[in-house]
């Protein structure tokens, strides 16, 4: 096991960091120079819905400055480690008794955005993992795909989607669906649905921050209709608002 100088074991961290319950009932907890404020933080972890929130029972979230696996084991630096920040990941799962820790790395990303999305995103797939998708959401979904709509909202989105109808163009076009890509592919766009609504309840988000190189986003009219739904079925806490803003860019 690799061994550094400002790293602890994990489950020295879980039990030498306080944990903070947030009014949503999320557990979280701050370790080291984050570089994020305790307000920011507090704010951050407090924009997930009460509705979502109720099944991250057993859960708990560690924000520190970088998590490094070494096989089974993982450690958590103190502070930024430029030696370190090779080996680290954006986030880390430890399993201790029947709880689950989640490590996320604060200093392996460079901004506020991409910190709050990766929290965001590991809480989407753990509340779709845990209560599945609405069949609202899905059936919006499905309609866009079988209207041909473009692009998607992750890799794994796209990916699925394009295993699920079995055409290179992206469209139906009559071909068969298979059923377990599809499943794949719902689960996937709902994740990421959820996580970006709340990215969204938290800071300003500009559609041209979503775009990666790996796919086409999907398009501006789609994604705001699936964020709609979203924020239908998990209203914003109190404090907290949605709105989708259409604007013309200089």
């Amino acid at each position: 096991m690799l061994t550094h100088a400002g790293t602890r074991n994990a489950a020295d961290v879980v039990r030498q960091s306080p944990v903070s319950q947030a009014a949503n009932g999320v557990c979280y907890a701050s370790a080291g120079e984050t570089a994020i404020s305790a307000s920011e933080l507090e704010r951050m972890v407090g924009g997930v819905p009460k509705s979502i929130a109720g099944a991250l029972t057993k859960k708990a979230y560690y924000f520190v400055p970088l998590a490094v696996g070494q096989g089974e084991d993982t450690l958590v630096a103190d502070h930024y480690d430029v030696a370190l920040s090779d080996q680290a990941v954006c986030h880390r799962n430890l399993s201790l008794g029947n709880s689950q820790c989640v490590f996320i790395s604060t200093r392996l990303m460079d901004d506020k955005f991409s910190v709050a999305f990766e929290f965001y995103i590991n809480v989407a797939h753990a509340f779709v993992e845990h209560a599945g998708v609405s069949e609202e959401f899905s059936d919006l979904v499905w309609k866009q795909v079988e209207a041909g709509v473009r692009g998607d909202t992750s890799v794994d989105a796209w990916e699925f989607r394009r295993q699920a109808i079995r055409a290179a163009s992206g469209k139906l076009d009559g071909a068969a669906v298979n059923e377990k890509a599809k499943t794949s592919y719902l689960n996937a766009a709902s994740s990421d649905a959820i996580a970006i609504y709340m990215l969204s309840l938290f800071l300003d988000v500009d559609y041209y921050d979503l775009r990666e190189r790996e796919y086409p986003l999907l398009s501006p009219a789609p994604l705001a209709e699936r964020l709609r739904k979203v924020a239908e079925l998990f209203p914003p806490n109190p404090g907290y608002e949605f709105s989708v803003i259409y604007r013309r860019r200089p």
